[in-house]
């Protein structure tokens, strides 16, 4: 037998290892300790971080919360049904993120950023996480550039301005998704080339719905689709039947879709629908991680929970580009109680409320809000200057006229200028009624205004506001288009401009009370 010699052993070793190419992956691993009700309690992930997704079998993500000494307790945001003791759990070290993008819009998706409308995959490469700091005073500028809604009342007397917070609150089934819908509906003016021409920046909007029934969000995708709004929306959805941890990180899923196109320098709207829902999701998840209760068995950083979701909403500066995120948070409460722990704690946060009152909205006034406790912190900043003029005495006389209206009810005799307030104010009172899904222009809504507060539906009979009202717009319309376009244009209301409309509105009151005696 011959001899092989060590050198040609070498070449030969050598020859074989040059073809092999293993890559070894590292992970940082653990096991399940303990699983259920949405928790996993994990053993090893000593490197993990505060708020990290973490991979479980069968393609079942999680995130860290609870990092203990001897234990690390997970959210699972899939079915923890799928997940047994002493499966293997890896780090993806990464924080929970979700993907931005305009190819969002338009979309269903779950707070993860995975399609659920059937439309197909979304290619999507940037990553955005799900928690930010929010920025400070010096990044940002004073709300000052209005966001119509379309709602008379809210425009008028509670306005909205780009970058502001502003919750929406009341009973369940005031119409609180009503007006957060009709507000979305409106932004359509802002894509047009009109609104382009005037100098109004398109409002991308985000729906972001928080443990409501599926067929609910499904109405509201019909509805938006139909008015042609869903363009330009995108639907966060966290049903009722999903785990509580995607309940809990759906609204932050919405901020960070809503800052990217704040950080872009165009302006967004998100809507938390709504937040009652996101703190009994919140409080499920704490008490089975064995976090300690407070009041209302609410864990103590509930209130820290909402304010640094709220915090990302604001108006940056010009340096960063002058984009906007404004949101409107929706509170639902039990029987009416502003004060429980939840309801103050957002109003605390906020930038003023709409609140919406079940005695109202069953008489038959809709949008039902009460003007006497709602209020917006900007105020007048967020309005044109025409409604500004127009809008001043509204909400005197309509507080006015609350007061009085339950007074009047004794039935005693009342002298002149009482039943002239009561007068003015039941007209007001039907001038604001507004029908769901019909957003307003914001030069109608100034002319109507001004025919209120202004006393020429005084004499006109209750019954017949709204005819009125439509009546008169279709005459400016057809007679005097110029006033319309230079109240959308200036934006302002001159001297001769309100001559022009006393004569125009003298007009044609003299031809409706000549028909409606015919």
């Amino acid at each position: 037998m011959a001899e092989v010699r060590p050198d040609e052993v070498s070449a030969i070793l050598r020859r074989q290892l040059s073809g092999f190419e293993k890559e070894v992956d590292v992970y940082d691993v653990g096991t399940v300790l303990q699983v259920g009700d949405g928790i996993a309690r994990v053993y090893g992930l000593s490197k993990v971080m505060s708020s990290e997704l973490v991979e479980f079998p069968h393609h079942v993500f999680g995130m860290a919360l609870n990092i203990e000494e001897d234990n690390v307790g997970c959210v699972l945001f899939g079915d923890s049904a799928l997940i047994k003791e002493g499966d293997m759990v890896k780090r993806t070290k990464r924080l929970s993120s979700m993907p931005v993008g305009d190819q969002l819009l338009g979309r269903v998706i779950t707070p993860l950023g995975e399609p659920l409308d059937g439309k197909g995959p979304i290619k999507i490469e940037k990553y955005s996480p799900l928690e930010r700091k929010a920025l400070g005073v010096i990044q940002r500028q004073p709300v000052k550039e209005p966001l119509q809604t379309g709602i008379k009342a809210v425009d008028g007397m509670i306005p909205i301005g780009r970058g502001q917070r502003e919750l929406i609150i009341g009973d369940r089934q005031t119409g609180k998704t009503a007006v957060a819908l009709d507000a979305i509906i409106n932004q359509k003016y802002t894509h047009t080339e009109k609104a382009k021409n005037e100098g109004i920046k398109p409002v991308y909007c985000i729906y972001v719905a928080i443990g409501q029934k599926g067929s609910t969000i499904a109405q509201v995708v019909a509805k938006l689709e139909e008015e042609g709004a869903m363009e330009f929306t995108t639907i966060i959805q966290a049903t009722a039947s999903d785990p509580a941890p995607l309940q809990f990180i759906a609204p932050y899923a919405g901020a960070t879709l809503g800052e990217y196109f704040r950080d872009n320098g165009r302006h967004a709207l998100v809507i938390y629908d709504d937040l009652s829902k996101h703190a009994q999701a919140y409080r499920q998840m704490s008490l089975l991680l064995r976090r300690p209760p407070g009041r209302e068995a609410y864990p103590g950083d509930v209130f820290y929970l909402h304010s640094r979701l709220l915090e990302r909403a604001s108006k940056l500066s010009d340096d960063l580009g002058g984009g906007s995120l404004t949101a409107l948070p929706v509170i639902e409460t039990q029987a009416g109680d502003v004060s429980a722990y939840i309801p103050t704690n957002v109003i605390s946060i906020t930038d003023g409320q709409i609140y919406l009152e079940p005695n109202l909205f069953n008489s038959g006034v809709r949008p039902a809000i009460n003007i006497g406790i709602s209020v917006s912190r900007v105020g007048g900043n967020a309005q044109i200057k025409a409604m500004k003029k127009v809008a001043g005495r509204l909400r005197i006389e309509l507080a006015q006229y609350r007061d009085l209206e339950a007074f009047a009810k004794f039935g005693s005799d009342l002298d002149k200028a009482t039943q002239q307030q009561l007068r003015r104010g039941s007209r007001l009172v039907e001038l604001l009624k507004q029908d769901q899904y019909v957003p307003m222009s914001v030069e109608k809504q100034v002319v109507s205004i001004f025919v209120g507060t202004n006393g020429y539906l005084d004499e006109i009979p209750l019954a017949d506001v709204q005819r009125y009202e439509r009546e008169l717009h279709e005459f400016v319309e057809l007679k005097y288009p110029d006033v319309f376009t230079a109240l959308a244009e200036q934006k302002t209301l001159s001297d001769a401009l309100t001559e022009r409309l006393h004569s125009l509105v003298k007009e044609f009151s003299g031809k409706f009370k000549a028909t409606t005696k015919a």
